[in-house]
């Protein structure tokens, strides 16, 4: 039988959730685009927020660099390095200060030993192997009806699924703190700071669309193996 019959769940489950996918990293480009036209009063560029609430919470030790790309943005835990990005890093936008607040906030997280990130951060060597070889090896354990290696790699696939799953409320939590800190140190004022809010909750869509593509693929898998029985 054409192997398209048994893999029909891609069709149905993976492609519709690749294009939410799509939509969500759309709308945070959009978004973002959108909301760099608006500069806060204050004229505080990204960077120098960044460094403001750093050292609000006694991370003197987190430096802050600059780097090509665009939404490159993110906290390196390893160098202990904020990375901001050509768009961000000299930026006066709402929008560009929304992100480097939100990149502080995981910094603030593991000098806090936030629970969720630190388990995230375990998962990092399984989920990069999972990533790359668990639907190939599902996929291949399939073909050749050798229930063991699809078995496996539906369990490698699962640890891709339960990073995406944590990451949720890592990125959550990060925006949350971000918020907050442009609220209450007054960074931004409140048509400002909803701005802000909507760039982050953007990003935030990204996040929940990676993990419908994860929790696809699973299904599909086990669909697949079930169907094999």
């Amino acid at each position: 039988m054409p192997f398209f019959w048994y893999d029909q769940y891609y069709l149905f489950l993976v492609v519709p959730a690749a294009l939410i996918a799509l939509w969500a990293q759309i709308k945070v480009k959009t978004t973002f685009n959108k909301y760099s036209g608006y500069h806060a009063a204050r004229g505080y560029t990204a960077a120098m927020v960044a460094r403001q609430i750093l050292d609000e919470n006694g991370l003197q030790n987190v430096r802050i660099e600059h780097i090509c790309g665009n939404l490159s943005d993110h906290f390196d835990p390893r160098s202990n390095v904020i990375r901001l990005s050509d768009s961000v890093y000299n930026s006066t936008s709402v929008a560009s200060i929304g992100v480097a607040a939100h990149e502080v906030g995981h910094a603030i997280q593991y000098a806090k030993n936030y629970a969720p990130i630190k388990f995230r951060a375990a998962l990092i060597p399984i989920t990069q192997l999972g990533s790359s070889i668990a639907i190939p090896l599902a996929i291949f354990g399939f073909a050749i009806r050798m229930d063991w290696l699809m078995t496996f790699g539906i369990l490698l696939f699962s640890a891709v699924v339960l990073f995406q799953l944590i990451t949720l409320p890592v990125e959550f939590n990060a925006s949350a703190r971000a918020i907050k800190t442009l609220e209450t140190d007054m960074i931004l004022d409140e048509i400002e700071l909803q701005g802000a809010k909507k760039v982050l909750t953007a990003a935030a869509l990204t996040y929940v669309a990676a993990l419908l593509v994860a929790i696809a693929n699973l299904v599909r898998l086990l669909l697949l193996r079930n169907r094999d029985d």
